[in-house]
């Protein structure tokens, strides 16, 4: 007998002759059901459906005589029909994708649900709490089922719905969808609520390792039947549909390894467990064969999952994480090392094993990260397009817009790379002649879309180019850019050879100048100058680039060199000299200055100490942006160096100002005071500015600590600053015969300008000097202003209390040079709470209250490791209190009002009531009365929401009085721990409020 015929035979006997007190109509659905049952084991289509009409059948609500509705009667009627509908999802053998491909959730939840019934599992049990090695199999495998379908319905509904286009609204269909819709999600809501217990159900069944067994319909018929009569069969291990351990294993990684995908968008360790549950899966997969299994895996989706976790999480063995190019490129992306990230798709332009919408991707992503502000990227991104386009072309795909955008202005450097990856994206040994045609194509191309003669060059005459085009292709290419520009000198002459171009005399210098611009190095400049020299002695070298520029004091000199070639040399050694010094480039600047030094050495004495004096000032950049930066001392030997600059008394020497602003700074920075204040030669202070201006600084630096009347040259410093911010008043008669008075903002009157002024203390990073400097300004603003917008400053009270004449310093620059001051203080240490508090007091004086918060609180915050100690008195005095009760007012926050008068050393009751009193506040109120630690504040607020009616707010107030450590009768030591507490646990949520 056939397994087909044995089927059919038991399905047969197991099915009652007559169905006893069953009506027609149910009698009928279970014949059909049957007879699909008996045609073919895989009907075609599946009897999905029938389930539904089961199911709604069995659940439609009755109605009683009074007409009132009632919940479906548990019937045998109803029992008949849910166990048909078990029946039809036997028969398909509970493959949990084809029902979730025809059910909808709430039926399929139902279906379930009946199965938990039918298999003994008691309603309302919490499955987590079942012990899955104690229960018969086919409840155990019941528990399973519900669980692994609750896992993937939570994944599913996570992943984005495309909506049917709706059709003509029908009123009663659109009821049924919206009713179904609303269901869903509360079945939805359930099971995520329930997700934790599911998982663990799962977790542990991973653990059994047994066999498990389904219902079929024969255990269902049984089940169906009079107690007496099953003889307990279906208690048995052999009852049902076996499925074996490796099965339930494979087909429970998978889904939990879905879900932790899901849950693991931002935690590395919930992803970890994701790759190592699809793992599984495959090497489950791999032993048993997917055909062999029970609950079909869609093996095309396990494979994205493995891809996906693989590139998203990391791996503790560098091998596998550097396993494939996809995790490498993730790891650059998240690290930012972009130079490998170049490196990777340079390599893969060979073998081409990134598909082009991820390179795309990535590019996307680089080009949204620099237009965010990181100016970084912008070569990245150019190099990454590159390595693109040169894909593109060599598997025959058009050229992307970005790469015409991007070589719009091409230049030396992305020339450079681009034949770079042209000659390493194409083996010309092994490549085929399609593959040498595009690239010959587009490199010719690339010619004839360019104007600058010197980038043809390059390319053209680069090896590749030569090797790809032939000597007839060369040929044309010069005749269409003749065409194409008649200014380019070319031969007429027939041309065998593409090197016969630069054969005219203008071509050859137009290359040498463009080598001259170029190069750097000081022998290979004064090698081309040479050349060019020899080919014409008409041209004045120096002036081929409007990018070389000398200081004005220095081009007198070197222009009166009589030798021309010598004089293009020195003017264009110091000019790069000094554009390398610009852009920090210290090692070719030194090369381009020692090769200069030596030059001019030989026949000009001044020119020689002219290059002594800028090998100085790039010492002193040098040091300062390298050991300088650590905090390590300048050697001794530059130290004497600097001195002796300032002390050089060679006549007729051209001097830049700025080495001695930048000799002052440096000797201020590495406290030279001895120095500036006892040694300087006298002559020096009063001819040199910045000299006489960095001795007053360090003179009272020394004298900081000192009594009052010592402080002599803290007036001095007072006074040179006062009259370099002071402005010159001129009257002028105008057209109607009326005098006005003019003000210049930039008086003549001090020792340097303000602007000069500004730019010199930019160059201090000393905290006492910068402090100092700082004071003297804050104090300056002061004067003029009232106690109400005063800035408090550290040492201001050395400073002179008054100014003979108001009216003549310009106070809106003073305002201005202070707030410039603080903002460059701060980027020298962020952390000075000091230079915080002036920067807060200038917010609150100019009516930015919210950041004026911020900064009193970050310099709470930075002196007291985040409020976890107790801030300093010196730097919350009761002013910073009172202004930090101002601006909490200001911005309607009364309640913190009232918590920071308790702050003050008496408490400000009067302000603190009248601010509970208001009650448009913008704060969490009620929330921040545990802070409030004076029993007299919470005794009134008891008071206020009482006559309020304020029930629940009066009942906090009360909680917040209870607490037994605010008690009255507690030591003093036991009220005060009990306040500060308070008070951290305030100020770290105002800091967060307010950060």
């Amino acid at each position: 007998m056939s397994a087909e015929a044995a089927d059919r035979e038991a399905a047969t006997s197991s099915r009652p002759c007559t169905p006893p007190q069953t009506s027609w109509f149910e009698f009928v659905l279970e014949e059909a059901l049957l007879e699909q049952h008996l045609q073919k084991p895989s009907p075609d289509p599946p009897p999905v459906q029938l389930i539904v009409q089961f199911l709604e059948q069995a659940s439609k609500p009755s109605v009683n005589e009074q007409n009132q509705v009632q919940p479906p009667p548990d019937n045998k009627r109803n029992r008949i029909l849910k166990l048909l509908a078990l029946k039809v999802a036997a028969h398909l053998k509970w493959d949990l994708d084809v029902l979730e491909k025809s059910l909808s959730v709430p039926v399929l939840n139902m279906l379930l649900n009946e199965l938990l019934c039918i298999s003994k599992v008691p309603p309302g049990t919490k499955h987590v709490d079942v012990d899955l090695s104690s229960l018969p199999p086919t409840t155990a495998m019941a528990i399973l089922l519900y669980n692994r379908w609750a896992i993937r319905t939570i994944v599913q509904s996570s992943f984005p719905v495309k909506q049917a286009k709706p059709g003509p609204p029908q009123l009663n269909v659109m009821n049924h969808i919206q009713q179904e819709k609303e269901l869903t999600e509360n079945i939805l809501k359930v099971l995520k609520e329930q997700a934790a217990d599911s998982i663990l159900v799962l977790e542990g069944a991973l653990k059994l390792n047994k066999d498990l067994y389904v219902h079929t319909i024969r255990t269902l018929d049984l089940l169906a039947m009079e107690p007496g009569m099953v003889n307990g069969e279906t208690e048995s291990s052999t009852a049902g549909l076996k499925i074996s351990a490796e099965e339930i294993q494979c087909q429970v990684c998978y889904d939990l390894g879905a879900i932790y995908f899901q849950q693991g968008s931002t935690n590395a360790a919930v992803h970890e467990k994701a790759k190592e549950k699809f793992f599984k899966t495959k090497e489950l997969i791999a032993k048993n064969g997917s055909s062999s299994l029970h609950f079909t895996i869609d093996e095309e989706r396990l494979a994205g999952y493995c891809e996906a976790c693989e590139v998203l999480t990391s791996s503790s063995d560098d091998a596998s994480q550097q396993a494939t190019p996809y995790s490498q490129i993730h790891s650059c992306m998240k690290s930012g090392k972009y130079q490998d990230l170049v490196k990777i798709f340079l390599e893969d332009n060979l073998t081409l094993s990134l598909p082009e919408q991820f390179r795309q991707s990535v590019l996307r992503e680089l080009f949204q990260k620099a237009q965010q502000g990181n100016d970084a990227l912008d070569e990245v991104c150019f190099k990454v397009c590159v390595c693109n386009t040169v894909c593109d072309i060599l598997q025959g795909r058009i050229i992307d817009i970005q790469f015409c955008q991007l070589f719009l202005k091409p230049s030396k450097e992305k020339i450079d790379f681009l034949l770079e990856v042209c000659s390493g994206s194409i083996n010309l040994e092994s490549a085929s002649e399609e593959l040498k045609r595009r690239m010959a194509a587009f490199l010719k191309n690339l010619c004839l879309g360019m104007e600058d003669l010197q980038f043809v060059f390059m390319i053209s005459s680069h090896e590749l180019f030569i090797k790809l085009l032939k000597d007839d292709e060369r040929k044309l290419l010069i005749d269409q850019m003749r065409k194409r520009s008649p200014r380019i000198n070319l031969c007429t002459k027939p041309v065998t050879s593409f090197y016969d171009i630069p054969a005219s005399a203008s071509v050859n210098i137009g290359q040498l100048e463009h080598q001259l611009i170029l190069s750097v190095d000081p022998w290979r400049i004064r090698q081309i100058l040479i050349e060019l020299h020899g080919m014409t002695s008409e041209r004045q070298f120096w002036t081929i680039s409007n990018k070389w520029e000398v200081p004005n004091v220095y081009g007198s000199v070197i222009l009166g060199i009589k030798d021309s070639l010598t004089r293009d040399l020195v003017y264009i050694l110091m000019a790069k000299g000094l554009h390398c010094c610009a852009i920090k480039d210290f090692v070719h600047a030194k090369q381009l200055f020692a090769a200069c030094l030596e030059l001019v050495t030989e026949f000009s004495p001044k020119l020689r100490q002219v290059m002594l004096n800028e090998m100085l000032l790039l010492d002193i950049y040098t040091h300062e942006a390298g050991a300088g930066a650590s905090g390590e001392r300048p050697p001794s030997d530059l130290i004497s160096r600097v001195r002796g600059y300032l002390e050089m008394r060679v006549p007729d020497i051209p001097l830049r100002q700025v080495i001695a602003e930048e000799c002052v700074a440096f000797l201020l920075n590495w406290c030279e005071n001895e120095y500036l204040t006892m040694q300087v030669p006298l002559p020096l202070v009063q001819t040199n500015p910045y000299v006489k201006l960095g001795q007053l600084l360090a003179a009272t630096c020394k004298e900081l600590p000192g009594p009052k009347e010592s402080r002599r040259t803290a007036k001095d410093l007072w006074e040179v600053v006062v009259q370099i911010c002071s402005v010159s008043n001129q009257h002028k008669r105008g057209n109607d015969g009326r005098v006005s008075l003019i003000k210049h903002r930039e008086s003549t009157l001090g020792i340097m300008y303000r602007s000069e002024l500004l730019s010199f203390i930019k160059k201090l990073r000393e905290p006492l000097v910068l402090t100092t400097i700082l004071s003297l300004f804050v104090k300056l603003h002061n004067v003029r202003e009232d106690i109400v917008n005063d800035i408090a400053a550290e040492h201001i009270s050395i400073w002179p209390s008054s100014i003979p004449n108001l009216q003549s310093v310009d106070f809106e620059a003073v305002a201005i040079t202070v707030k410039e001051l603080v903002s460059y203080a701060l980027t020298i240490n962020a952390n000075n709470h000091f230079w915080l508090i002036i920067q807060a007091d200038i917010y609150f004086a100019t009516n930015q209250y919210s950041a004026a918060l911020h900064y009193y609180l970050q310099a709470g915050a930075v002196c007291s490791d985040f409020f976890n100690k107790m801030v300093p008195p010196d730097v919350y005095t009761d002013q910073v209190i009172k202004r930090m009760i101002k601006c909490c007012s200001l911005l309607n926050c009364h309640t913190q009002v009232a918590i920071l008068c308790q702050f003050l050393r008496e408490v400000d009751y009067k302000t603190a009531f009248k601010a509970l009193q208001e009650q448009n506040s913008h704060d969490a109120m009620d929330s921040y009365y545990e802070y409030i630690w004076d029993v007299t504040i919470l005794e009134y607020l008891t008071y206020l929401h009482h006559k309020r009616g304020e029930t629940d707010k009066r009942q906090i107030a009360i909680k917040a009085i209870g607490q037994t450590e605010l008690n009255a009768s507690n030591p003093e030591e036991v009220l005060q721990l009990a306040a500060q507490r308070r008070k951290k646990k305030f100020l770290q949520a105002m800091a967060k409020l307010y950060f």
